[in-house]
C-alpha cells in the first residue's frame, strides 16, 4: 500500500510539474520578448560606440572627417552628397536614419549578414559582426530618430557624377 501511495504521489507531483513548466516558460519569455523590443541604455551605448569605432560616421555623417568628428548629433548618420567614384561608378553614403526607420531589427540582421555593397563600404566588416553588435547598432541608430534627406542615387561608371566626389583610380 505504501508503495502505491508513493507512486500516486510521485505521479501527482510529476503531473503538476509538467503542467507548470509551460506556464513558467511563457511567464519567463514575456519579459525577455519585451526587453528585446525595448532596448536598454547599455545596448544603445554599445551601438553608439560601435558606430564610432568602425568608421560609420566617416562616410555617413556629413563633414565628419573634415571636422575631426566635431559635428552636431543632429547630423549624425544622415548620409552625404559627397560621392565615391571609381570603376564601379559613383556611390553615396546612405542616410541611415531614414533607412532604419523603415526596417525591423530582424531585417537589419539579415542585411548586415549578407550585404555585398559597392566600394568604399566595408561590408565584409559588417558581415563579420556578432548578432548582438548588429542589434546594438540598429538600436542606436533608431534612437537618433529619422532626420535629413535621402542620399543621391548611384551613378553608373559611364556617367559623370555631380561634384563633389572622391576619385579612385579607374581601371
Amino acid at each position: 500500500m505504501r508503495g502505491t501511495t508513493f507512486q500516486h504521489f510521485s505521479k501527482f507531483i510529476l503531473s503538476l510539474a509538467c503542467a507548470a513548466i509551460p506556464a513558467i516558460s511563457v511567464a519567463a519569455d514575456a519579459p525577455a520578448k519585451s526587453a528585446a523590443k525595448s532596448p536598454d541604455s547599455k545596448q544603445i551605448e554599445r551601438g553608439r560606440y560601435l558606430v564610432m569605432i568602425t568608421g560609420c560616421h566617416d562616410c555617413h555623417t556629413p563633414n565628419y572627417i573634415a571636422k575631426g568628428g566635431k559635428v552636431p548629433a543632429k547630423d549624425f548618420l544622415t548620409g552625404d552628397k559627397l560621392g565615391w567614384r571609381g570603376s564601379w561608378g559613383t556611390t553615396y553614403p546612405a542616410n541611415l536614419r531614414l533607412y532604419f526607420k523603415n526596417i525591423t531589427d530582424e531585417q537589419w540582421i539579415q542585411v548586415a549578414k549578407t550585404i555585398e555593397a559597392r566600394p568604399p563600404m566595408p561590408y565584409f566588416a559588417l558581415n563579420a559582426m556578432t548578432r548582438a553588435d548588429v542589434l546594438s547598432i540598429y538600436e542606436y541608430i533608431r534612437s537618433l530618430g529619422p532626420a535629413g534627406e535621402p542620399a543621391p542615387r548611384f551613378v553608373p561608371a559611364d556617367k559623370e557624377p555631380p561634384q563633389p566626389y572622391v576619385q579612385f583610380p579607374m581601371k
